[in-house]
Order: C-alpha cells, then structure tokens, then sequence
C-alpha cells in the first residue's frame, strides 16, 4: 500500500511539474523574413513537344498560345479498382 502511494505522490509531482514548466520558458519571438522567390525552379522552353514522354510534360506543350479552350480531365487514375 506504502509503494502504491509513493508511485502515486510521484506521478502527482511530475504531472505538477509537467504542467507548470511551460510558464517558466522564455517568450518566442515570430518573424517574417520575406524571400526574393528564389525558390523556384528556372523554367526551360521546350525544345520539342512530341518528344517528352507522359508525365513529364512542360506547362508551355499543354496549351497552344492564345488558346482560351479549356482543359478537361482525360484519364482519372485512382487506386480503386
């Protein structure tokens, strides 16, 4: 019964602790470091079209220029067969 208490008393003082450490930590500062997008990759032309392979198409083989026509879906590829 003794060790049951003492187990008990000391779950108590670390649960105590736990919760009351978090108001002793040193306040955090948030700030915002605004980055000249350089996190974007160089965008090659595409020398040729008809010689990329599926998926790895380029953004400028998708559409013609001027082109207003919109894109549909042509092939839904889930895992559910």
């Amino acid at each position: 019964m003794l060790k049951s208490l003492v187990a008990f008393g000391i779950f108590v003082f670390l649960g105590a602790t736990v919760i009351a450490l978090p108001g002793f930590a040193a306040q955090v500062e948030v700030r915002e470091i605004a980055l000249a997008k350089q996190d974007r990759l160089e965008l090659k032309a595409a020398a040729n079209c008809s010689a990329q392979v599926w998926p790895h198409f380029d953004a400028s083989c998708l559409r013609t220029t001027g082109s207003n026509a919109k894109i549909l879906e042509a092939r839904l590829v889930t895992a559910r067969r």
